[in-house]
């Protein structure tokens, strides 16, 4: 930093270096984008489910914003035939899902494993977002 706060002559250079840290800032908060949370379906029709949540996180990318889909993580190592994996998963998205600012809810169809992300985030007072699959945001 000491460097920034001296010209090409090695003087030293508030002005300058002023400029250049707002710029800086400024960049930094620019390229920064808010997390949200991808809530989908999972089980039942699984290959269209997955496509669905890749599709929504496309979606949620070209919005702006960093999407984090626990159930296309979670399932590659967590099996979601066992109860206590399951368990586990709906768990570890739970702690992601304080992380994010936003939970956008997909789909018309709101499976158990949605409901209790939705009354999470509700108890966690985040923003809740509805959209039908074909991402188009819907008023709940």
């Amino acid at each position: 930093m000491e460097t920034m706060k001296r010209n090409a002559e090695g003087y030293f250079d508030p002005t300058a270096f002023a400029a250049l840290s707002t710029i800086a800032a400024e960049e930094a908060s620019a390229s920064r984008r808010p997390l949200i949370y991808i809530c989908s379906p999972f089980s039942g029709e699984v290959e269209r489910n997955i496509a669905n949540a890749r599709r929504y996180s496309r979606f949620a990318v070209d919005a702006g914003f960093i999407p984090i889909a626990p159930h296309l993580l979670f399932p590659q190592f967590l099996c979601d035939e066992r109860t206590q994996e399951r368990k586990l998963g709906l768990q570890f998205g739970i702690a992601l899902l304080s992380k994010c600012t936003e939970v956008w809810v997909f789909g018309d169809d709101v499976s158990p494993g949605m409901r209790e992300e939705i009354k999470r985030a509700k108890w966690q007072n985040r923003k809740l977002r509805y959209f039908n699959d074909d991402c188009k945001e819907a008023a709940r």
